[in-house]
């Protein structure tokens, strides 16, 4: 059997632990879940009525052309159908732009410590991933993305991913850096820039800006969301683009007919429509973000402030360790050891009492394991 390197050298994504994963290994009744950014208010009840009404129908195959959704989306965001797209997940849409645009052993170029399903895209499609470093405030570079794209064009870079804000970290780009980073790469013909936007509905950052105000300036400008956040449709699979139509029609030939299934439409369409959800979900978000930094400082633990609904800590500790303490008393945490960070942790919001415990056990865990030698406040 003979396999392409590239295939055999991918370290695959690695998703958070499930609860009844951890409540078989550990023994355990009750389990909480932090750790993958999931809505811990659940779907929409919209959205759930109407996926209650659709059950009956799903001897049909769901719509092709996700005409219904689109619609709503078009509505709701400004943008003609023609310069949309829906995905089965972000995950689909990546990998499917990384097939769209790179030949093998072209260029995919991020960051250190983007979300890891670029660099999984890339080698599972044979192209070449380059990282650019953090700043020192664990934030994209784009002054940086920019200069490394114009100073190797031997290595033929056909897409620049960056995520805003950025999954782990929390870290955002402002819309000053965005403004001159696409000053410098927009309205080019020979690379595709990408904003991954899956948490833009939970920044509270005043000088932050969507990419999608972009979109009428730059012809090369995609923009990336996601409803398994803030919609509390993880379990659905589903994603939407904005992007130049004339991507979205290479997209729509790619793509498989039936991608997104009919449940997933109907739920997308459904939690899109109800705002008083989306105002209940940045609340929680934002409430338990500043219990989080409270109890954070109290701990004496190093944090990012975040603008996703999560926050990225340093345990001062060795992560693998702390992870497992955890997991003995039935909290789950994301150590983001993949992403570089070896005494890290990232901790999603939860409902009161779901956060109230993990800060317990980690207050508990932060007695029995002894802080590394030579640890300090790190930078990147």
């Amino acid at each position: 059997m003979k396999i392409s390197p590239e295939i055999l050298n991918l370290v695959p994504y690695k998703p958070g632990k499930p609860i009844s994963e951890t409540q078989r290994e550990y023994g355990l009744k009750t389990v909480y879940k932090l750790a993958s950014n999931e809505n811990p208010l659940g779907p929409s009840p919209k959205a759930m009525d109407a996926v209650k009404k659709a059950l009956e129908h799903q001897n049909l195959y769901p719509d092709p052309s996700h005409y219904e959704l689109l619609h709503t989306i078009s509505k709701q965001w400004g943008f003609p159908t023609n310069q949309l797209a829906i995905g089965n997940g972000s995950d689909e849409l990546i990998d499917l732009l990384t097939r769209i645009f790179c030949e093998p052993k072209q260029g995919v170029l991020t960051s250190v410590a983007a979300f890891n399903a670029y660099e999984v895209s890339a080698a599972a499609n044979r192209a070449a991933i380059r990282k650019v470093p953090l700043t020192s405030g664990y934030r994209f570079d784009l002054e940086a993305i920019a200069d490394y794209f114009f100073a190797h064009p031997e290595q033929d870079i056909r897409l620049i991913f960056v995520s805003n804000p950025n999954n782990p970290t929390g870290t955002y780009a402002s819309k000053a850096e965005i403004e001159s980073f696409l000053e410098r790469v927009g309205n080019r013909d020979d690379v595709m820039v990408v904003f991954d936007e899956a948490y833009n509905e939970f920044v509270r950052a005043e000088d932050y800006a969507s990419a999608q105000n972009y979109m009428s300036k730059y012809n090369n400008l995609i923009v990336l969301r996601t409803f398994s956040k803030i919609y509390g449709l993880a379990g659905f699979r589903i994603g939407a683009m904005i992007a130049p139509a004339a991507v979205v029609e290479v997209f729509n030939r790619v793509r498989k007919p039936f991608n997104v299934n009919d449940l997933a439409q109907v739920a997308a369409n459904a939690a899109l429509q109800d705002k008083e959800f989306l105002q209940r979900s940045q609340q929680i978000c934002w409430k338990g973000l500043d219990y989080f930094y409270k109890k954070l400082e109290e701990l004496g633990l190093p944090y990012i402030h975040s603008q996703g609904n999560f926050v990225m800590f340093d345990t001062l500790r060795d992560a693998v360790k702390v992870n497992e303490a955890l997991l003995r008393r039935g909290i789950i945490m994301r150590p983001v050891l993949n992403y570089g960070f070896k005494t890290h942790m990232r901790l999603s919001v939860g409902l009161d009492h779901e956060n109230e415990a993990a800060i317990a056990a980690l207050k508990e865990v932060l007695k029995e394991i002894p802080i590394l030698a030579g640890t300090s406040i790190p930078t990147v």
